[in-house]
């Protein structure tokens, strides 16, 4: 990627390079204070990765990946309550969680048990450093232009990692949420753990919208425990129905996952939300 498309994927994920001018002196100082250190320890973590990651065939990348996310969301002063972690399967399935934030990743990179693969933007594989990484990790690029081929392509890649027998993490809402409620799945993941008969793990994500929505530059100034507070509950595995057709197999795993997470949602959301979140009769 070159150096416009870096800018332009910049402005179009953090919010500061799109609201930057909009900023007071004081914001600008919280901004520096939080996302300063958050890069030096991407390019750490990152220089790590890409210098001893090959000379164990990606290990020390995966264990980067969980130092990079456990240290990036203490210094950003992220509170993580993990449950569930016994409902973690082994060799390959797939983690479903909805997206609330840019700073999902590192949270459930703290949180889950292990390593995983992560379905991500093929736009941010080009990222010097953090994308360099990826690469090297073996992290599953996924175009988003549209059209049968893209599709194909992105579940053909998420089955190879199920083969290998490796937890993939992908946020089957597409996106992150730009209100705070759950949005419709899209069916890759869920059609690739059809195509291989693994489970899929349904995750529920709580707190990052608050701390960090979509147009915020920052996560406050608060330093709060309740404030800063993010959950991460992981469901039990769903396995896809054997006696389904594979098209109804698949739609019956979305939903089924789907539903796993709204009412994983409605033990720490207010109902309101919830139920703007549940499909409509």
């Amino acid at each position: 990627m070159g150096s416009k498309n870096t800018v332009e994927w910049m402005r179009t994920e953090w919010g500061i390079f799109r609201k930057g001018g909009e900023m007071g002196w004081r914001q600008r100082g919280r901004w520096l204070q939080q996302w300063v250190p958050f890069g030096t320890r991407t390019v750490t973590w990152g220089i790590f990765s890409i210098t001893v990651g090959p000379l164990t065939k990606g290990a020390a990348s995966t264990w980067a990946a969980k130092k990079w996310s456990q240290s990036s969301a203490k210094g950003l002063h992220i509170y993580i309550e993990a449950t569930g972690e016994e409902n973690v399967p082994d060799d390959g399935f797939v983690y479903a969680s909805n997206h609330e934030s840019l700073i999902d990743i590192l949270v459930l990179g703290a949180a889950l048990p292990g390593g995983f693969k992560w379905a991500v933007k093929r736009s941010v594989m080009n990222i010097p450093f953090l994308g360099w990484h990826l690469r090297l990790a073996g992290h599953v690029p996924v175009d988003r232009s549209k059209g049968k081929e893209a599709a194909i392509a992105v579940t053909e890649a998420f089955e190879g990692v199920l083969r290998d027998e490796k937890p993939l993490l992908v946020f089957p809402e597409g996106t992150r949420t730009e209100d705070g409620k759950l949005r419709p799945f899209k069916n890759g993941a869920f059609q690739a753990a059809v195509l291989t008969g693994k489970p899929v793990v349904p995750v529920a994500l709580t707190g990052t919208f608050t701390l960090m929505s979509r147009d915020e530059v920052d996560m406050g100034g608060s330093r709060l425990r309740e404030d800063r507070l993010v959950t991460v509950q992981i469901g039990s595995p769903l396995y896809p129905n054997t006696e389904l057709e594979e098209p109804e197999a698949v739609a019956d795993l979305c939903t089924r996952t789907r539903t796993a997470v709204i009412d994983m949602l409605a033990k720490v959301s207010p109902p309101e939300a919830v139920a703007a979140a549940r499909p409509q009769p």
